[in-house]
C-alpha cells in the first residue's frame, strides 16, 4: 500500500490525524518513533538547518531531497511543505510529479506571492495571490497527479494577511472547487478563536488541518469537536535541538572536561539503534552462515 493510501486510509480511521514536524531524516525517524501519524518536512524548519531564512530562498530540489531522505528512513507518511509551489501553474505541475515520484504522500502550498515570508514573522510580508491565480496553481496540481490518493492540501493565509474570516472561508471554499483534497486554515493568533469561527461557518466537505504554533493552549479534544482532522506540531523539533545543542555546546566550550557537562544527551547506543548498527552485525552473521553452507568458509 502506497503512503499516500495509508494517509487517506487514516481519514475513516481517525478522529485526528497527529503530524509531528521534522527537518532531516534523523529527526523525521523520531518523529515515527514518537507515534506520530505523520511526518511534517517543514520549510521553516529545513530553511534553518541550512542557515537561511524562511523566504523562499531554498530551491524545490533541495527540499525534495530533504523530503526524500525522510521518506527512506521512515514508514509512516511524509506530508511536504512546499510553500507558494515554487513558481506558477506549471512549476506545480512539475513539482507534484517529482514528490509524487519520490513516494511523498501530500504537499501542501499556499496562496501568498513570491517570495513568500514565514508566516509568524511579526514584521513579514503577507501579501496574497488573487484567488483565481491561486485556484489555477491547484487545479494544475490536481491535474498532474497520477495516485487518486496523493493529496494536494491548500493553505488559506487569509487571516495571517489580517483579510478577516469572510475572506478566508472564500478562497477556502474556491480552493476545495478548484480540486484542493484538504484546506489549511493558518492563524498567528494567541488563542484558537478565529480558527474556531471559521470552522463554525465552513460548509465544505474536505478536511481542516491547523497548525497550532501560536495558539499552544488549544487541546487536541477541542480540535475535534470543531471538525479538525489534521493538526500539525511544525517545528518544535527544531526549536528543541536548536536549545539542546546551544546549551551543550556552550557548557563543553566552558567546562575543564567532558564529565564536568552537565547536559543530559543520548547515548551512543540509543544512536546505535536509531541508526539500525545492531541491524548490520545481524545481517552479517546471516551471510557468514550462508557463506558457509556454500563451501566458501571452513
Amino acid at each position: 500500500m502506497s503512503k499516500s493510501k495509508i494517509l487517506h486510509e487514516m481519514l475513516s480511521s481517525k478522529s485526528i490525524i497527529k503530524v509531528g514536524g521534522a527537518f532531516d531524516a534523523m529527526s523525521a525517524k523520531l518523529v515515527e518513533i514518537s507515534g506520530f501519524d505523520a511526518v511534517w518536512a517543514g520549510s521553516f524548519a529545513i530553511s534553518a538547518t541550512h542557515g537561511l531564512p524562511d523566504a523562499s530562498i531554498l530551491t524545490m530540489t533541495e527540499f525534495l531531497n530533504v523530503a526524500s531522505s525522510m521518506n527512506e528512513a521512515c514508514q509512516i507518511p511524509i506530508i511536504a511543505d512546499c510553500d507558494t509551489g515554487f513558481g506558477g501553474p506549471s512549476n506545480v505541475s512539475h513539482m507534484v510529479n517529482k514528490y509524487e515520484k519520490a513516494g511523498i504522500a501530500a504537499i501542501s502550498i499556499e496562496d501568498k506571492v513570491f517570495p513568500k515570508q514565514n508566516s509568524l514573522l511579526e514584521t513579514g510580508k503577507h501579501e496574497l495571490l488573487s484567488e483565481k491565480d491561486f485556484a489555477a496553481k491547484i487545479i494544475s496540481a490536481k491535474n498532474a497527479k497520477d495516485d487518486p490518493n496523493f493529496m494536494i492540501i491548500a493553505r488559506v493565509e487569509a487571516l495571517i494577511a489580517n483579510l478577516g474570516i469572510d475572506e478566508a472561508l472564500k478562497r477556502a471554499s474556491a480552493y476545495e472547487n478548484a480540486g484542493a483534497d484538504a484546506i489549511i486554515i493558518h492563524s498567528k493568533k494567541n488563542t484558537p478563536d478565529e480558527i474556531f469561527e471559521f470552522t463554525e461557518k465552513w460548509n465544505g466537505s474536505v478536511p481542516l488541518v491547523v497548525i497550532p504554533t501560536s495558539y499552544g493552549s488549544v487541546t487536541v479534544d477541542e480540535l475535534i469537536s470543531h471538525k479538525i482532522k489534521f493538526v500539525i506540531y511544525a517545528n518544535h523539533s527544531l526549536r528543541a535541538s536548536h536549545l539542546a545543542m546551544s546549551k551543550v555546546l556552550t557548557e563543553i566550550m566552558n567546562s575543564p572536561s567532558l564529565n564536568d557537562v552537565n547536559v543530559d544527551i543520548s547515548s551512543m547506543d540509543e544512536i546505535f539503534q536509531l541508526q539500525k548498527m545492531f541491524d548490520i552485525k545481524t545481517q552479517e552473521k546471516e551471510i557468514e552462515e550462508k557463506l558457509k553452507k556454500l563451501g566458501y568458509v571452513d
